[in-house]
């Protein structure tokens, strides 16, 4: 009896851990058919004030490789700050009309850094980013499209055979993790499990190479 008992449990915990995840309604997206979207500055809620500027570097590539046209993130942030909107958190607050008009954007994508950070932990140090995507109708102001994306990086150490050797090799590895971790791979894979279509991400744009030769 016991032994059904924690099978059922296993198969239980199994099952629930294979949910799979509900399917985007591209309903909006596809009506509004955007042919170019302006990225504004990144909403930093983490404690790495160099988030936003990293971040920033590894998103225009995903969303040109979706076939869309990507306005400049330097050029934009500059010409915002012109515009008395220095701030990130002033930017998500404007109307999207008004930044998308300023730009002549089809739509807008804001992002929002909820974790940017690496915890220490027993030996090891843990790598984490947790980043918000949401893109709105540059007409409307209308959310077209929303992801959560969650990466986490934690550094593998290969055994010596000499449990000792182990332990220090360990303590160096993430005490080097710990001073000088590298978000930028993480902040890449985030995006291109963010924009995989199909999968989470938005539907091919209208510069894809197998739009452009039909």
């Amino acid at each position: 009896m016991m032994t059904k008992l924690l099978y059922s449990i296993l198969l239980l915990a199994l099952l629930s851990g294979c949910t799979a995840t509900q399917p985007k309604n591209y309903d909006k997206f596809n009506a509004a058919s955007p042919h170019s979207i302006l990225i504004v500055p990144v909403v930093n809620n983490s404690v790495e004030v160099t988030a936003p500027d990293y971040f920033l570097s590894t998103i225009t590539i995903p969303l040109a490789e979706q076939g869309y046209y990507v306005f400049p993130v330097n050029l934009v942030k500059r010409m915002l700050e012109d515009d008395g909107l220095s701030d990130a958190n002033l930017v998500h607050n404007a109307s999207v009309e008004k930044l998308s008009n300023l730009f002549g954007a089809d739509a807008v994508l804001y992002v929002i850094i909820n974790q940017w950070d690496a915890k220490y932990m027993i030996l090891s140090t843990q790598v984490t980013v947790d980043l918000a995507y949401i893109i709105k109708d540059g007409k409307t102001g209308e959310t077209l499209w929303e992801h959560q994306q969650n990466m986490v990086y934690v550094p593998q150490n290969n055994s010596s055979g000499h449990p000792l050797v182990d332990l220090v090799v360990m303590a160096v590895n993430a005490a080097v993790t710990k001073a000088a971790p590298n978000y930028i791979p993480l902040a890449k894979q985030a995006n291109a499990k963010t924009f995989t279509y199909p999968g989470a991400g938005i539907p091919p744009g209208p510069y894809t190479l197998s739009r452009a030769q039909k």
